[in-house]
């Protein structure tokens, strides 16, 4: 296995994947389960997202996600990472109202965590924010174009930077986050052509996710990869697997084992 050949994935690794021209691996996971597999798998990076609010707790946004919640489901996956640098996606308001704030809460999700690394979203209005937290030692993955924590300002989905206006800003968002010290940048949502002006102009690495080939890593929802999640199937989201139809054939096949008295048999009992 690839995990079992490292010790340990951190800030510095990343980094330095980057300077290697070694592709950067990533997925989410919300519990201890696919936490382990993630990690056995050789998964580089973990992030426990904010998008548990759409496809664990069902919401239609992921503003209602808590900082309590994001720390309970933290704990989780942490039990099951040995091997994968763990970052966590720090929820709506948790951050932005003020930088005592965003250092309270970014240091508590940590402390009670384990977690090595917070995510947040925003360029330029978060950037003292970002400086500060990285200053005290806190590890920040920043994320840019299409930032859903933003979805009511955005007013829908589409992708970001297509103008060139909008194009230019998500470019100057990038180096000054750079500037900031963060270690990584999610790009989400945006022209390849984009992606890859930003990757080539920065020293950190970019994390795609809808953002075309030319990142240096890319990361999914795990539901969507797995085809789990059927209330949104976004493009840029592969299926590795159709895990809905075997999941519910077996819930089906459940049912009618009990029903005909198959279940449990002589060799399930005791």
């Amino acid at each position: 296995m690839i995990a079992e050949k490292i010790k340990r994935i951190t800030t510095k690794v990343i980094i330095e994947m980057k300077a290697r021209r070694e592709k950067i691996t990533a997925l989410t996971a919300y519990d201890y389960i696919i936490a382990s597999m993630l990690d056995e798998s050789g998964i580089e990076v973990i992030l426990v997202g904010d998008s548990l609010g759409n496809v664990f707790q069902g919401q239609e946004t992921t503003l209602p996600v808590t900082v309590d919640e994001i720390i309970y489901h933290t704990k989780a996956v942490r039990k099951g990472v040995k091997h994968s640098l763990l970052v966590v996606d720090m929820p709506f308001l948790s951050y932005q109202i003020s930088i005592e704030d965003a250092v309270r809460n970014c240091g508590r999700v940590l402390k009670e965590t384990g977690a090595e690394a917070v995510k947040i979203e925003g360029g330029k209005p978060m950037i003292e924010t970002i400086r500060r937290l990285v200053d005290i030692g806190i590890p920040v993955m920043g994320h840019i174009g299409l930032t859903p924590q933003s979805i009511h300002k955005f007013g829908s989905y589409d992708v970001r930077g297509r103008e060139k206006g909008e194009a230019e800003n998500i470019l100057r968002d990038a180096k000054a986050l750079e500037k900031a010290g963060v270690f990584s940048i999610v790009l989400e949502k945006i022209p390849s052509s984009l992606a890859k002006k930003i990757t080539k102009s920065v020293s950190i690495p970019t994390i795609g996710i809808g953002a075309g080939p030319h990142c240096d890593g890319q990361i999914l929802v795990v539901y969507d990869m797995l085809g789990m999640f059927e209330d949104f199937q976004p493009r840029f989201a592969r299926k590795y697997a159709e895990l809905t139809k075997t999941i519910k054939s077996s819930f089906k096949n459940y049912v009618k084992d009990i029903k005909a008295g198959n279940f449990p048999n002589k060799e399930e009992s005791f």
